[in-house]
């Protein structure tokens, strides 16, 4: 049985806590560019210019690109024979992301309920395990947005809604949000599941990149459509008015109960921070 030591884990989470914030991925900055060729309004265009320069500026300088750096979410494929050594997965987790927003000076931004007493080094995490076959550790960490992360939605809607009720919600979740999660945002969304599985499978579609089809022909429609629905909302660029609201739209969708519809949608803004590790 292969081993890694925590030591690694945490050196790994701690970097990757520190690049997510500095270096916009290369599938969001392009799509930046594809959305001004697309773009009519002016203003609009120019504040493509702008996030694309502060992409540019945030990797140079190591200065966050927005300074909201997030809830760290981790989502961890561990392979079933891997083992794992000089503690344990999820205190290594935490002490790499403790190290990570304190290095890197990273706003802390995790609190009590109703205190609102923070934390102090952005912990805890928000932990997502799947053990699947093989010897590798593979992590994304995720610094998601409080703005975005608020205007998301998960509804229990009648088998009867069908497709017609999913799209509505979908295209008036997102209406209704209008600027506040700083668009052009990507959508994800989960479709199926139970009531917990539908709002984890919204926020695991945000990982696919931008520039890779969803493989599944149905979904790969359904996405589309979508989003051509979406972008006729004229919300625009920081909701203030042009032709793309949003870049994308992901779905990932599993088999439900005969007696429901779970649906979700989960908003990343355009900072889509996630950065891949595989150990």
């Amino acid at each position: 049985m292969r081993q890694i030591s925590t030591e690694r884990i945490i050196d790994a989470v701690k970097h990757a806590a520190m690049n997510g914030n500095f270096e916009l991925g290369e599938d969001v900055v392009q799509a930046f560019h594809t959305a001004k060729k697309q773009e009519e309004s002016p203003v609009a265009k120019d504040i493509l210019d702008q996030l694309i320069e502060n992409s540019i500026l945030a990797r140079e300088t190591r200065v966050p690109m927005c300074q909201d750096t997030g809830l760290a979410v981790i989502f961890l494929e561990l392979g079933q024979d891997l083992a794992i050594i000089g503690g344990d997965l999820q205190t290594a987790i935490e002490e790499g992301i403790r190290q990570g927003y304190k290095e890197g000076y990273l706003r802390k931004s995790v609190c009590h309920p109703f205190t609102r007493k923070n934390t102090g080094d952005n912990t805890p995490v928000i932990t997502h395990i799947e053990v699947v076959p093989g010897d590798k550790l593979t992590i994304w960490v995720v610094p998601k947005g409080g703005g975005s992360e608020n205007m998301s939605k998960l509804f229990m809607l009648p088998p009867a809604a069908g497709w017609v009720g999913v799209k509505e919600n979908i295209i008036q979740t997102v209406i209704s949000a209008g600027p506040n999660p700083c668009p052009p945002t990507i959508v994800g969304v989960g479709i199926g599941g139970n009531f917990e599985r539908s709002a984890l499978l919204a926020k695991k579609s945000l990982l696919r990149p931008l520039d890779i089809p969803n493989p599944d022909p149905e979904l790969r429609e359904m996405e589309k459509e979508l989003l051509e629905a979406i972008n006729k909302s004229g919300i625009g660029p920081q909701g203030l008015g042009g032709r793309i609201t949003s870049l994308a739209v992901h779905i990932l969708m599993m088999p439900c109960h005969i007696a429901s519809l779970p649906l979700a949608v989960n908003i990343q803004c355009h900072a889509s921070r996630h950065v891949k590790i595989v150990l």
